[in-house]
């Protein structure tokens, strides 16, 4: 079985929840996936190297779908508890979102980033420093699995910077194990590698949630994708 374009098995939404079931390929049926610990032996271990990295060369926000909402606005859209109000230009007012990071309740997309789970900088230094530019930039806007991309508080984001999971973990103590599924999927998905220290930081949190699966394949994220409240 190959795990390279796999999807973790609980989403965003069960951010408050210590253990997840396995969430099912896009056609809905569902996918027997392996566990996190598993899923963490399949991620190659490698040194990073930052050399050359600018963050420009992972072009952001692109709009795919010629909708008029970019992917940040997309991840907005799909992300929210209380879904906004779309206006002119994908102007978004009203709605509401929950940042699992540290748990806030949000209710004005001004307040929130759309983070990489794998931060761009991390990327570079796991793989992408070999891609082409079309790659780094589908990386970047990656609307074909809801792992990759989640809108979080300003703070918490900041807070994280390019950090991987032996520098940085959310303070939320219901996100350790959500968190870590979204890392390893991200990771297994577009083929990074991990280096030593954050291969052990996997493994610490993974014996937390030995109910958590990673599925086979990834979940799209649809513009008009709803999700429920954590």
């Amino acid at each position: 079985m190959s795990l390279a374009a796999c999807g973790p098995g609980t989403s965003h939404d069960d951010a408050n929840s210590s253990t997840g079931s396995t969430a099912g390929p896009p056609d809905g049926k569902a996918g027997k996936g392996v566990s996190l610990s598993a899923a963490i032996d399949n991620l190659k271990a490698a040194d990073e190297h930052r050399t050359g990295y600018e963050r420009d060369k992972f072009r952001l926000w692109d709009d795919a779908d010629h909708d008029g909402c970019d992917t940040r606005k997309e991840v907005l859209i799909a992300e929210a508890v209380k879904r906004p109000r779309e206006g002119k230009s994908c102007r978004l007012t009203g709605g509401s979102w929950k940042s699992y990071y540290d748990g806030k309740t949000l209710t004005n997309a001004r307040q929130l980033d759309i983070d990489h789970v794998v931060p761009l900088a991390e990327a570079w230094d796991s793989g992408a420093s070999k891609w082409t530019a079309e790659r780094r930039e589908l990386y970047a806007n990656d609307l074909d699995s809801d792992r990759s991309l989640v809108a979080v508080s300003l703070g918490s984001n900041r807070s994280k910077g390019d950090k991987d999971p032996a520098e940085w973990m959310p303070p939320s103590e219901f996100a350790a194990c959500t968190y870590v599924t979204d890392w390893v999927a991200a990771k297994l998905r577009w083929s990074l590698t991990a280096d030593g220290a954050e291969k052990t930081k996997l493994k610490q949190v993974a014996a937390s949630c030995p109910d958590t699966k990673v599925a086979r394949r990834g979940v799209s994220r649809g513009h008009a994708r709803s999700r429920a409240p954590p």
